[in-house]
């Protein structure tokens, strides 16, 4: 009972999470030149902290910094007072406070976790599973020259890499290009493309034609056609040899529950900032009951929110796709007690919550 009572919020506080990037994160539709995220920090009457990041991708999501900064502040000062034990009903109330700003409700319900976990001394995964599983991330290779593609696909290749996941979308000549020279380069390894949107449905059937007469099939290819056009989605699913991985059409436990009826795609991948901590268990476990795969994947997050994500794949164990890469392309350097340089997360050494201090 003692510790319940000291499980209370008592204050809260919303921080600048900024950090500058190797190279600009190019995709389809848009790009990040900076990390420029928000952190959501939470202090209970334990003393115990909690800290939450909320990843704001406007040219995906529409969110903006401003929209996030107000919505963090209201959902603080809505929780004070409330236990972090009772974290279903706090994770619905926010559902219905900003349903229009994920990122808010993931950072929320992330700092949420962490100080749940830190109160009962216990690292986070533990919500999710028996024992932590070693992850290998992939590594993105955005959109930019053949040259650089070439360059960073050999560099991640040389340190042990052997996922790579290609970022097309924009030019077909390009992402031809540079599919092929990615693919040369990397033996034996798993060739994963994200079009981000970016193609129509015949376009996306035509592209994989081609790349065929090189001898190139890929593993799998992710978010093929605009979000909301579902029967294209459900046609490449159909026809493609490779995968379908469904992203921005898939956002929530209500989009997961279509894409499951209409047999929609092959993969889900499930994003903290599409739904938050809660909805992604429940997304995660109708996918695997209905022979649905799994990635899990994250927008331009700091080394928090990536953990963070890590944390509930490591323990539900049953992932088939880890896509956490965004720590790598940091400008000073992945630091990361958790994450080896060839991507390796292994959270066996996390001791209470998330493990990851901003």
């Amino acid at each position: 009972m003692t510790m319940q009572k000291g499980m209370q919020i008592k204050r809260h506080e919303v921080l600048p999470l900024r950090a500058p990037l190797s190279q600009p994160f190019r995709t389809a539709f848009g790009q990040h030149d900076t990390l420029d995220n928000l952190l959501f920090k939470i202090e209970l009457n334990n003393g115990v902290v909690g800290f939450g990041e909320a990843a704001v991708a406007t040219h995906i999501t529409g969110e903006t910094l401003s929209q996030t900064q107000n919505n963090l502040k209201k959902c603080g000062q809505s929780l004070c007072g409330r236990n972090v034990a009772d974290y279903l009903s706090i994770s619905s109330a926010l559902h219905w406070q900003v349903p229009d700003n994920k990122a808010a409700l993931a950072a929320v319900e992330m700092a949420v976790f962490d100080a749940l976990a830190r109160s009962l001394k216990i690292p986070l995964w533990r919500f999710y599973g028996d024992r932590p599983v070693k992850l290998h991330t992939d590594i993105t290779i955005v959109i930019d020259s053949v040259e650089n593609a070439r360059k960073k696909a050999r560099e991640f290749y040389l340190r042990g890499f052997r996922a790579f996941k290609i970022k097309i979308g924009r030019d077909r000549d390009q992402d031809l290009e540079r599919v092929i020279a990615v693919a040369r380069i990397t033996k034996n390894s798993k060739l994963y493309l994200d079009a981000n949107q970016g193609y129509s449905a015949e376009q996306t059937l035509k592209f994989l034609k081609d790349l065929e007469t090189y001898n190139i099939i890929p593993d799998l290819i992710e978010q093929p056609v605009p979000k909301d056009d579902r029967e294209g989605l459900k046609k490449v699913t159909r026809l493609a040899k490779p995968k379908v991985c469904a992203d921005e059409s898939v956002k929530d436990m209500v989009d997961a529950i279509w894409a499951v009826k209409e047999k929609a795609c092959d993969v889900i991948n499930i994003k903290l900032m599409k739904c938050g901590l809660v909805q992604a268990k429940e997304i995660a476990f109708l996918a695997r009951a209905n022979h649905i795969g799994l990635m899990i994947g994250g927008m331009m997050e700091s080394s928090l929110a990536m953990t963070c994500s890590a944390h509930i794949a490591s323990g539900l164990g049953f992932i088939d796709y880890v896509d956490l890469d965004t720590p790598f392309f940091l400008k000073d350097g992945c630091k990361h007690k958790f994450l080896s340089r060839s991507g390796e997360y292994d959270l066996g050494k996390a001791k209470n919550g998330i493990g990851i201090i901003p």
